[in-house]
């Protein structure tokens, strides 16, 4: 029977068929495909596979005369800036042999230049074929183009990530406005619901087609006739075009194994992805280490523990950091997957008995300690490695994990993480008990400039436990995507909430302009590098478009009939809680009592399942429904948190057992990951390369 592994597999067969090319060649990759290879087994492969080096992606590389072989491996179209770069680093080399791969398929490229009709072969792929020939100064020199759908990550055999696809987006009703800006009167969109394909912008409806396609090719290879549903209008809109892709149809005719995909998206439940309720240590490793250069997903972790050499402030760069992803030794992957899925305390216990077992089997001189697990007690594990060359290879990917775990449970901004939680909760509680105005004047309070003369104690002026920018922006995402659930009043309450918003705008203003360092959110939201460049204005500006998206949270599930809430009010017995959209959806999908829920919308793929939705109207015809096939898929459009790994685990165990399920998704969130995403990245403007 097939199952999650086998899927879990299918990003190593796409890089097998780039590195039978890579043999005596130089290898030049952009950012979104090495994000790929980095949990595909990274570079390394390639250099065991042949290839003499592996380059960025950039006009500023080139090669010397005694390297005439070149591989370029890209995730986007060949056109603009990607054509531009190829013949930059061609042009200056000495190739007599190129080898392009992209992750965008041919008819793609068609679409992009407006080919509507069906043409043999790769038309587009020779034409630069003849370009690669004219670069490199010999038309009689060998050229290659072709498409390989490296765009996955398996993160682990329950979560496959689609790096090149880490910006896209749920629509939200800010967008509707731009797409309406373009449309005639009489074709407007009522609402995000309406907004079809051919609605989007044609950037947009490039990425949509390209990560179909990959989708597509994921299941040709393991032989998957899929079921298509969809929760959400973005997720409707790649469920469709998935059941109504070409090659699809003609593989669901004889792929002989089962399976249900549901598209969800992620302004769904924009409450579970920016709290700090997620009991979860990778959450909390993604959100203090510092990102590993280039990447979405990974971190930086410090290995100076590893070397005898003394800590300064120049030590930083001194040693390569390590990172989360460890592909090769085996030992490693269930203490990840322990990391990924297990709750907090859980998680650290693990990580101390892998280090334990480990020194043990090495015969290192470990001083044994029970109790709670300490940043400390992890520190000095690690540390006896070092007495052994052998044993710090052997168990290199443990210490990284070790040490990632050691530094994040050390981190001062971690005591943030604890005071946002505990704000959150009391949030919750208010929401059913007052209107929305009086909740988020409680968040005045807190939006003060850090280490400022009002500060709560000396600890909140070193900025241990105060809210920062970063925070205060979190909460307000927090509050706003609950603002349904409050009491709504009248035109008076409306006022007061105007007046409000205005007060808010200002505060947090101030509070933006007076950070001495600006975090990577803000210098995204404001477009400013550093805080000698921003000026009040700007950051007016951004704050004021903030509040414009902030004001459509509320009524993301608006469309919906059942699902409609993430809140449950307090009963005078039991406090308010946070019920976690992903978990109804499951819940739905597994409980056999329960009736087809109207909001888990089945997208038809052909005549015969349209024949049966209009026979259901007058005669019993029953319709495919989610839960019906042995594997299910789970494609969360806008990123995915650890601790909804572990909720999907846990739902699933509870109502299913035995069910193989597996979450695909844009990217591993962090919770600041939804403020830049919502707020600071342009989502009907995405960057394909054009």
């Amino acid at each position: 029977m097939l199952t999650s592994e086998s899927f879990a597999l299918f990003p190593l067969q796409v890089w097998e068929k780039v590195k039978s090319k890579v043999k005596k060649a130089v290898v030049f990759m952009d950012d979104r495909c090495a994000e790929a290879l980095h949990w595909s087994g990274g570079a390394a492969s390639f250099l065991e596979a042949g290839a003499r080096n592996v380059k960025q992606f950039s006009s500023f590389e080139a090669c010397s005369e005694n390297e005439p072989k070149a591989v370029f491996v890209v995730s986007t179209l060949l056109k603009g800036r990607t054509v531009d770069i190829i013949r930059d680093i061609v042009s200056v080399s000495h190739f007599q042999y190129c080898v392009v791969f992209t992750a965008v398929p041919h008819s793609v490229h068609l679409f992009a230049n407006h080919v509507t009709a069906e043409m043999e072969g790769s038309p587009v792929f020779a034409q630069f074929e003849e370009k690669l020939c004219e670069w490199m100064g010999n038309m009689n020199y060998t050229a290659e183009v072709m498409h390989a759908p490296v765009v996955f990550a398996p993160i682990s055999p329950q979560l496959i990530l689609t790096p090149a696809f880490g910006s896209m987006f749920p629509l939200l009703s800010s967008d509707l406005e731009k797409i309406n800006a373009k449309r005639p009167e009489k074709k407007k969109c009522a609402g995000l619901n309406e907004v079809d394909m051919h609605s989007l912008p044609v950037e947009l409806q490039i990425q949509v087609k390209s990560l179909v396609s990959a989708v597509n090719s994921m299941f040709e290879a393991t032989g998957t006739r899929e079921e298509s549903f969809a929760v959400g209008p973005m997720s409707r809109i790649l469920a469709g075009e998935l059941a109504n892709h070409s090659q699809a149809k003609t593989r669901r005719k004889t792929a002989p194994n089962k399976a249900s995909i549901i598209f969800v998206d992620r302004t769904m439940d924009l409450t579970g992805a920016v709290g700090h309720h997620g009991d979860n240590l990778v959450e909390k490793i993604l959100t203090v280490l510092k990102p590993l250069p280039g990447h979405v997903t990974d971190v930086q972790v410090d290995m100076l523990e590893l070397t005898s050499l003394k800590r300064t402030p120049h030590s930083e760069n001194t040693v390569a950091p390590g990172c989360l992803a460890q592909t090769t030794p085996s030992t490693v992957r269930p203490l990840w997957e322990a990391m990924l899925t297990s709750k907090h305390k859980e998680a650290v216990m693990e990580v101390r008995r892998h280090l334990v077992e480990a020194a043990s089997q090495e015969k290192l001189p470990i001083k044994m300690s029970m109790g709670r697990v300490t940043p400390e007690q992890l520190c000095s594990y690690v540390k006896l490695f070092r007495r052994s060359w052998e044993a710090l290879e052997s168990h290199c990917g443990l210490l990284q994990l070790g040490l990632a775990t050691a530094q994040t449970l050390r981190h001062p901004s971690l005591a943030r993480w604890d005071a946002c939680l505990a704000f959150e909760r009391l949030l919750l509680q208010a929401l059913g008990d007052s209107d929305f105005p009086a909740v988020l004047r409680q968040l005045l309070p807190l939006m003060k400039p850090r280490g400022g003369e009002d500060s709560l104690s000396s600890r909140s002026r070193l900025g241990e436990d105060e809210c920062g920018p970063d925070e205060l922006i979190l909460l307000l995402t927090y509050l706003y995507s609950l603002a349904d659930e409050a009491h709504h009043g009248d035109a008076e309450e409306e006022e007061e909430l105007e007046k409000l918003e205005q007060e808010l705008m200002g505060t947090l203003t101030l509070v933006i302009t007076q950070e001495t360092e600006l975090s990577p959110l803000v210098q995204k939201l404001t477009g400013c590098c550093n805080a000698e460049e921003l000026t009040t204005e700007r950051a007016h500006v951004a704050v004021e478009e903030m509040f414009r998206t902030l004001r459509g949270l509320g009524s993301t599930r608006d469309h919906l009939k059942q699902l409609r809430s993430v809140y449950t009010a307090s009963d005078g017995v039991h406090q308010a809680t946070y019920c976690p959209f992903l978990r109804q959806i499951l819940e739905e999908v597994f409980n056999p009592d329960r009736h087809e829920c109207p909001d888990i919308e089945h997208m038809s793929g052909g005549l015969t399942d349209l024949l049966k939705t209009g026979f259901s109207m007058f005669m019993k015809v029953s319709r495919p429904r989610p839960g019906d096939n042995p594997l299910l898929f789970l494609f969360l459009v806008g990123g995915v948190t650890p601790s909804e790994l572990r909720l999907v685990k846990e739902t699933v165990a509870t109502h299913r057992p035995g069910t193989q399920v597996l979450v695909l998704s844009t990217r591993l969130l962090r919770p600041t990951d939804i403020p830049e995403l919502l707020f600071a990245t342009r989502r009907l403007e995405p960057d394909i390369g054009l």
